[in-house]
């Protein structure tokens, strides 16, 4: 099974030997790689819809791999039984979805050793939620893929630190698997602020609450870019 780069980011985040519950899988793919490359013994292939569950189980069936992937009609983690899985992926969703999911979880995710998260949006949010929910981040990984940036992130069960402002929104630098590719992203949201700033101050709005709200977003993002540059010697060719 060939992934993308998204998802091969992705299932390298999963530990070996460990048990997967792959939430909203969509075509099944990642189970599928990880059971072929013999790197976990099973999973679970869960989501909402039968339309994909029904995906997930042909491309299941065509592989041979029935006896080790089952599929789950599951809202979330509802329908994950206590001590099913070691491993939860949840990707390519929302990230107030992802939280709902969590928060559904509770009659499981104390036997859960890892959760692998890809919100699309409302990262700083979904960050800020396992601090506060018992979860620390310990792997941090960005894939860049038909030119759009994915951030992903494991956690496992313990004490957060306190995170920052820039670590909230671009995650924690001394875990970053892909310091390249989060460079390349941190410059080009540098030019989406500056751009949008230069647009608000020509039109005369440069004292609004949005002018403001792009101050503090380029100041996280400076300070992620300054920490990042200090770290090593490839930052000259990303620019």
């Amino acid at each position: 099974m060939q992934l993308s780069e998204r998802m091969q980011r992705l299932a390298a985040l999963v530990t070996a030997g460990n048990r997967l519950a792959d939430v909203g899988t969509d075509h099944g793919y990642i189970p599928i790689a990880l059971v072929q490359e013999g790197k976990i013994p099973s999973a679970l292939a869960m989501d909402i819809n039968q339309g994909p569950l029904a995906r997930a189980e042909a491309h299941i069936r065509q592989a041979g791999l029935s006896t080790y992937i089952k599929t789950r009609l599951s809202d979330g983690l509802l329908e994950l039984r206590k001590d099913e899985a070691d491993t939860v992926l949840a990707a390519g969703m929302g990230g107030m979805l992802i939280l709902r999911i969590l928060n559904g979880g509770g009659h499981c995710l104390r036997g859960i050793k890892e959760l692998i998260l890809q919100p699309q949006s409302d990262i700083p949010k979904v960050r800020k939620r396992l601090a506060e929910s018992g979860w620390q981040i310990i792997d941090e990984d960005i894939a860049f893929e038909d030119g759009k940036y994915y951030p992903m992130m494991k956690a496992v069960h313990g004490q957060e630190r306190s995170l920052s402002s820039a670590e909230l929104y671009y995650g924690k630098p001394d875990v970053q698997r892909s310091p390249k590719v989060l460079l390349s992203f941190l410059y080009a949201k540098q030019k989406e602020e500056q751009k949008i700033l230069a647009t608000l101050q020509k039109n005369g709005k440069e004292h609004t609450d949005r002018a403001e709200e792009i101050r503090e977003c380029m100041k996280m993002t400076n300070d992620m870019l300054r920490y990042m540059e200090g770290r090593g010697n490839f930052t000259d060719e990303m620019r």
